[in-house]
């Protein structure tokens, strides 16, 4: 991948997406999400390449640049925060395609979307409480917001919501799964104990530091 076009093209294969020139300069040409009107795509020609301004995140900012001579810390943005690849050929086209994917995610992001990662994390044979996951997926005070995004989850089979349990270490309501102690069922199968509808979270419980996931002996 080379050229604006190219990049351009690849962009607004996302939903909801579109080409906007904000500067009155043709040279600057985004690609913005629809509502949120944010930018996970910044075209621009510098220095005779096609220079493209990604979004990425920490765990893998310095690893794009480490790897990449062509990849630098984002011209004219947060370099904390922003990338910027310049498209001189030497980056395989799939590398590309992959930090402009992350891009528009970051961007993208959401607190229903964070909490479906943060449930992603609980490891087979573990709980985790309504709070924990909250602050797994950045704020402890959207415990309701947990309990929302869990009644809604669009995909059970990857997102096990039949590991989350009350403070107490209880299960949800008996209907809550699709039917009466089919989240006690899963449990088990998980190799969770649950004895009289409640897991010792003791022995069960994740353990969550500063944010972060931190395993139980």
């Amino acid at each position: 991948m080379t050229t604006r076009e190219e990049a351009l093209e690849y962009g607004l294969s996302f939903p909801n997406t579109y080409i906007d020139t904000p500067f009155h300069d043709p040279n600057w040409q985004l690609v913005r999400v629809k509502g949120s009107k944010k930018a996970f795509l910044w075209t621009y020609e510098r220095e005779g390449h096609i220079n493209l301004n990604l979004k990425v995140s920490k765990q893998w900012r310095d690893f794009w640049r480490e790897v990449y001579e062509a990849v630098i810390p984002g011209y004219h943005q947060n370099k904390e925060h922003w990338n910027t690849v310049i498209l001189d050929g030497s980056i395989p086209d799939e590398e590309v395609r992959r930090m402009i994917a992350e891009s528009y995610d970051l961007i993208t992001d959401s607190p229903t979307k964070r909490i479906y990662r943060a449930v992603q994390m609980i490891p087979a044979g573990k709980v985790a409480t309504y709070a924990q996951v909250a602050e797994l997926a950045g704020n402890k005070k959207m415990c309701r917001a947990v309990g929302n995004a869990l009644h809604k989850n669009p995909d059970p089979a990857s997102i096990p919501c039949f590991r989350v349990v009350n403070s107490k270490g209880e299960l949800s309501g008996e209907f809550a799964f699709g039917g009466d102690k089919v989240q006690q069922k899963l449990l088990i199968e998980d190799g969770v104990e649950v004895v009289d509808g409640k897991v010792n979270l003791e022995k069960y419980g994740i353990v969550v530091a500063d944010g972060e996931l931190v395993y139980n002996d």
